[in-house]
């Protein structure tokens, strides 16, 4: 029997989450912890060594945004690596950035405790000896871990919204403090402080060196766009919500970060600063002074352990979802896999937990910074590489919605950059990562590749290795563009409103249903029917015309076609189509009612490959057939087939808001400029109207555009509760 397929995640994240989600991530330990320990080694210049990470971080942030645009999924760069690179290098990217995850998380709830220790009221029973404080701070660590494993693993997982107004609470009060700190700098400090605090601006003892350590060290506080990453497959509008809202987040943490450190260092003594673990509410003490007391301590530790508390329980579901998915691929045990009674992985949640607590024992904080630096870093410049080899496989079906600029140069450089910062941060870190490379190939050698048989996009790269082509990747590419649909400029919703329309009754045979749509569409391209005819039929010959629910859809590429045609066929009676002989197998000997034939401009295989995904997706919805058999006229045909928000279904009636439309020339009607009528039924016949065409009483008009402009429409000539109802009234005639 066939295994079961994973559960898909519904597509319920906004620009606001993915940027809620990834600016949360990172405004955690890298501000409210990492800066006294980064002063340490850089001094001063620390300010300088958060820029420069910053802007080392776009070549990663483009590469992700081309990969998460293109392959929206969950395990995020674990599914990304293993797809372009196999499942070898999968591997080590899957427990690498599984590795990176629980360290960064380990991180942030170590630096909650410290804050945690200075709350008023828990302050007063710390020690006085800084060894046993450390073990207080670790202790509360581990408490966090526990608490927060065991949230994660009851279900509660954390809301979208909840995570909104934690990011909106934090960056209001980090904006007060950003504020606050450039007026007590600039009008407030005594003369000479200033110069004095950056004074010597290097490291009096590593110089340049230093600064080039810090970088690596303070990578890490840019981390959480690979958080996105793992939430892809949730995200609405991939291809412009998840680029946009990473490179907001990424301008908004940059921005915060070098302005707030260079606070803290104006403000904070130089030697209290190197081994301060609360480096932000000591600086808060010198300018929030006006403010009661301990009003101004209070915000610094409320915006903090909000961060941290989202970065770690956030940190902990991530991060289990790196063995979900590769025990999903039989990278890892299956117990990985195992749902819990709460419908979560109990396995991998208890995994990460555990991995987490024991990093927070036995590593340093600078410790836990360095290696999860490292391994973010490792895996940034697989990322680099995954690109290339994305594009240079030349897989028709991988199309990102955003391509990284600079081609191959930026990918290049991130991985240059990457690896470079590796080998700044030490031996420790260069040892430790060049060990998880190693036990995770040997992993990979003795317990994955028996169970495996899946080869990345780079055996398509290399024609001479053509015998490891993996031709179920290119499925699974396929099948994700269906889940995706069509981009916003895609001229989708155009081609469906060209498109003809055959409606037989009769029990006519495919091939000639085939010649029928042929002979229709060799009047709009340069092409005879019989050419036309013999290019789709070989499409279903060689296996290329998929069938699914009752339709088969034929479809051809040519350079002779400017762009792209459709034919749509209803047969009642319903057909056996000719197609190989798998397909009929496949297709259990079912008729097909529905027959959609493409033909697209040779140069545009992603347009033509997101139309029939499109096409694809709609047919797989339930109510597709009961709909299209229920259709009454040809433009209801066509209105089942167009993007439900971008259309609207208009009736011209004697009253109501739609009454003013009556006798009116449509080019008198003020509509969106981004909205067009494009089709009007009167009396059973369907035409293209004119500007110059007079609405008549009982038109039924199709309006397609953005879908703000069809909301707006439908509130003024439907009424707002009227279009609810009518809505509503539309989906139980569909589904009925």
């Amino acid at each position: 029997m066939a295994e079961a397929k994973p559960k898909k995640l519904d597509k319920t994240l906004g620009l606001w989450d993915v940027y809620a989600i990834s600016t949360g991530a990172m405004f955690s330990s890298g501000f409210f912890l990492l800066p006294g320990l980064a002063t340490a080694q850089a001094g001063p210049s620390t300010v300088l060594a958060y820029l420069i990470s910053g802007f080392l971080m776009i070549p990663a942030m483009f590469c992700m945004a081309e990969l998460a645009t293109a392959l929206p999924r969950a395990g995020g760069t674990y599914f990304y690596l293993d797809r372009s690179m196999g499942p070898a290098v999968g591997t080590i990217g899957g427990l690498g950035s599984w590795l990176a995850l629980v360290l960064k998380s380990g991180f942030a709830l170590l630096g909650m405790g410290a804050y945690l220790a200075i709350t008023p009221g828990i302050k007063d029973w710390l020690p006085d000896n800084p060894d046993q404080q450390l073990w207080v701070i670790k202790g509360l660590a581990v408490a966090l871990t526990v608490v927060f494993a065991a949230v994660n693993i009851l279900g509660a997982k954390e809301s979208t919204r909840l995570q909104g107004l934690l990011v909106l609470a934090l960056l209001s009060v980090l904006s007060f403090f950003v504020v606050q700190g450039v007026w007590y700098v600039f009008f407030k400090m005594p003369e000479g402080e200033l110069t004095e605090q950056y004074t010597p601006f290097l490291h009096q003892e590593n110089g340049l060196s230093g600064i080039v350590t810090t970088i690596g060290l303070v990578f890490v506080s840019y981390a959480g766009l690979t958080k996105v990453a793992s939430v892809s497959e949730e995200v609405k509008r991939p291809d412009r919500n998840l680029p946009l809202g990473m490179f907001l987040s990424l301008l908004t943490a940059t921005s915060i970060y070098v302005i707030g450190v260079a606070i803290m260092i104006a403000t904070v003594d130089k030697e209290n600063l190197r081994s301060d673990y609360t480096p932000v509410a000591t600086a808060a003490e010198r300018f929030f002074g006006w403010l009661p007391e301990p009003i101004g301590l209070i915000l610094v530790v409320v915006a903090a352990l909000a961060a941290f508390a989202s970065t770690g329980n956030a940190g902990i579901l991530a991060a289990s979802r790196y063995p979900l998915a590769m025990s999903r691929d039989k990278l890892v045990s299956k117990k990985f896999g195992h749902i819990g009674k709460f419908g979560t992985p109990t396995v991998a949640i208890l995994a990460t937990s555990a991995l987490m607590i024991v990093f927070i024992l036995a590593l340093s904080a600078e410790g836990v910074a360095k290696l999860a630096s490292s391994f973010n870093l490792l895996v940034f410049a697989l990322l680099g590489l995954a690109v290339i080899v994305m594009r240079e496989s030349k897989i028709q079906s991988y199309d990102p919605g955003f391509r990284c600029p600079l081609y191959p140069w930026l990918p290049l450089a991130g991985t240059v950059i990457s690896l470079a910062l590796i080998a700044q941060l030490g031996l420790m870190s260069i040892l430790f990562s060049i060990g998880v490379i190693l036990l995770s190939g040997m992993w990979y050698v003795y317990y994955g590749r028996p169970r495996t048989v899946r080869h990345g996009a780079l055996f398509h790269w290399f024609a001479i290795l053509g015998k490891y082509q993996h031709d179920e990747l290119d499925d699974e590419f396929r099948q994700i563009m269906v889940e995706k649909g069509a981009r916003a400029d895609d001229p989708f919703d155009d081609v469906v409103m060209r498109a003809v329309v055959i409606d037989n009754p009769d029990p006519t045979g495919y091939h000639a249903l085939i010649g029928e749509a042929s002979e229709m569409l060799s009047k709009r391209l340069p092409q005879t029917a019989e050419f036309i005819s013999e290019k789709f039929i070989e499409s279903g010959r060689f296996g290329f015309a998929p069938i699914s629910h009752g339709v088969v859809l034929p479809h051809f590429r040519s350079t002779d076609v400017e762009r792209p045609e459709l034919v749509l066929v209803r047969t009642r009676q319903g057909v056996q189509a000719a197609l190989t002989e798998q397909e009929r197998e496949a297709a259990g000997g079912q008729q097909v009612h529905a027959i959609f034939l493409l033909v697209s401009p040779e140069d545009a295989p992603g347009v033509h490959l997101r139309i029939l995904a499109h096409l694809a997706g709609r047919i797989d919805q339930d109510d597709f057939m009961d709909a299209w058999l229920g259709a009454n006229n040809e433009q209801a045909l066509k209105e089942i087939l167009l993007r439900d928000e971008r259309f609207l279904s208009l009736p011209v009636e004697a009253a109501g808001p739609s009454a003013e439309l009556l006798d009116k020339k449509l080019s008198e009607i003020k509509l969106p400029e981004d909205t067009l009528v494009a089709m009007i039924r009167r009396r059973g016949r369907v035409f293209i109207p004119r500007g110059g065409t007079i609405l008549r009483l009982d038109d039924r008009l199709t309006l397609v555009g953005d879908p703000k402009s069809i909301t707006q429409i439908k509130k003024r000539y439907r009424g707002e509760n009227e279009a609810d109802e009518a809505d509503n009234a539309e989906e139980g005639a569909e589904t009925a």
